[in-house]
């Protein structure tokens, strides 16, 4: 134990598998802020944490069973002489119910605050809390393969996973209120989803989609949306100091 404290390698390997993991699980976050939105807001804090800490132990589970996530590889059956294995099938079912949840969630917004308040209220904690099992397992799952790819080492593999949750847990809280706070923001993110749900069917059917290219495209819409919320706040404040004369006055 103590030369894997002491390898220089090892912890090259924790923090890099840390940051990917770090990085995988931002959608993860986005989703939990999105549901959790729509519970009493004396709930969704306890309902975000208890989201990642599920998260968190699902990943673990899975990276102690190994051979079973080695099996999911195998083909089970074809469709138009494409093999479907295990993985393939979690991650169209997976992305299928990201793409239906989050075209859903687009429906209600534009539908007005009415048709909001009304589906909110319908919302319980237990239908939020299996909603977000669900998409753990289906980012867990792509998480951990990722993970069985880069590292050797379990105990550095755990470790990886158990730092990154820590901070999806830091962090989730001011990302989910700050989705909440801004419709924009909300309605970018659950675009965001939409794609990843597309990606994950494509990867299940093995058409690879270079994840950087999500992640730039992502990131580069967030930043312009960013500089819109910094303007739309500076004309709302010029207003406020400067308010327009009636005809007369």
């Amino acid at each position: 134990m103590l030369e894997l404290l002491t390898d220089p390698q090892v912890w090259i390997a924790f923090a890099t598998l840390t940051a990917l993991e770090l990085v995988l699980g931002i959608d993860n976050i986005i989703f939990i802020a999105i549901l959790v939105d729509k519970l009493p807001p004396a709930n969704r804090e306890f309902a975000r944490r208890a989201g990642l800490f599920m998260a968190m132990f699902m990943r673990i589970g899975l990276l102690l069973v190994l051979a079973w996530i080695v099996g999911l590889v195998a083909p089970l059956f074809s469709v138009f002489n494409q093999e479907i294995s295990g993985r393939d099938l979690v991650l169209i079912l997976g992305g299928l119910f990201l793409i239906w949840k989050s075209t859903t969630e687009v429906h209600q917004s534009l539908e007005g605050e009415h048709e909001h308040k009304s589906s909110a209220a319908k919302a319980t904690f237990t239908s939020v809390m299996l909603q977000i099992v669900l998409v753990d397992m289906v980012f867990s799952l792509d998480s951990i393969i990722t993970a069985v790819g880069m590292v050797d080492d379990v105990r550095i593999m755990i470790a990886a996973v158990i730092a990154s949750v820590l901070l999806m847990m830091l962090f989730a809280g001011p990302i989910g209120r700050f989705v909440s706070n801004h419709p924009t923001i909300k309605m970018l993110a659950l675009a965001f989803l939409v794609v990843v749900g597309v990606v994950l069917v494509a990867e299940g059917f093995d058409h690879h989609v270079p994840k950087g290219y999500v992640y730039f495209a992502m990131a580069f819409s967030v930043a312009v949306e960013m500089l819109n919320i910094r303007m739309r706040k500076k004309a709302a404040k010029a207003v406020k100091l400067n308010p327009p004369h009636m005809p007369g006055e």
